[in-house]
C-alpha cells in the first residue's frame, strides 16, 4: 500500500529545478503544476488562498524546507506539488534558505486529512539522510522512490 505522500505524489507534479530565485516566483513555479490537477477546482482561487496564507506568516520548517499550503473550498481532495531549487531561495525575513517546497492544497472540509498529510511530511522530513537524498534525487520518479523508501522505514 502506498504511503501517505507517495500516494499524492505524481512525477508531473515535480520539478526539480526551479528557476525563480524570489520566494513569490518559486511559489508560483511549484503551485503551477496543480493547475489542471482533477482536484483542483479553480486553480486561481487556491493560488490566491496560498499566497494569503503565506503572508500571514512563514511555511518555512528549517532544514532548508518549506510547507506553502492553503485550506480552501477550491481543491476537491489534498493535493500536493514539489519543488527543488538548488541554489536555494530566500524564503522568510530571517532570511532562512529553502531548496525544498511542498505546495499543498487541502478540502476545508477535512482537516484531519491535512492533519495527517502534514504529520506525515514532518516525519519523513526529519532524518538528515533521508532530506539529501531528496535534495540529489536526479529524477522525479527517483525522488518519490525516496520518499516511498522513507514511509517504509518509518512505517508511514
Amino acid at each position: 500500500m502506498a504511503g501517505r505522500i507517495t500516494s499524492l505524489l505524481d512525477p508531473s507534479r515535480i520539478a526539480l529545478h526551479v528557476h525563480g530565485t524570489r520566494r513569490t516566483a518559486a511559489l508560483h513555479e511549484v503551485a503551477k503544476l496543480l493547475d489542471g490537477h482533477p482536484d483542483v477546482a479553480n486553480f486561481a482561487g487556491f493560488y490566491e488562498e496560498l499566497l494569503a496564507r503565506d503572508r500571514l506568516d512563514t511555511t518555512c520548517l528549517g532544514n532548508a524546507i518549506a510547507l506553502p499550503h492553503a485550506r480552501t473550498e477550491h481543491v476537491k481532495q489534498i493535493v500536493l506539488a514539489v519543488g527543488r531549487s538548488a541554489a536555494g531561495i530566500p524564503f522568510d525575513a530571517n532570511g532562512e534558505i529553502v531548496r525544498l517546497f511542498f505546495v499543498l492544497g487541502t478540502p476545508k472540509s477535512k482537516p484531519g486529512d491535512y492533519l495527517a498529510v502534514v504529520s506525515a511530511l514532518c516525519k519523513i522530513l526529519k532524518d538528515p539522510a533521508d532530506r539529501a537524498t531528496f535534495l540529489t534525487a536526479p529524477t522525479p520518479e527517483a525522488f518519490i522512490a525516496a520518499v516511498a523508501a522513507a514511509e517504509v522505514k518509518l512505517g508511514l
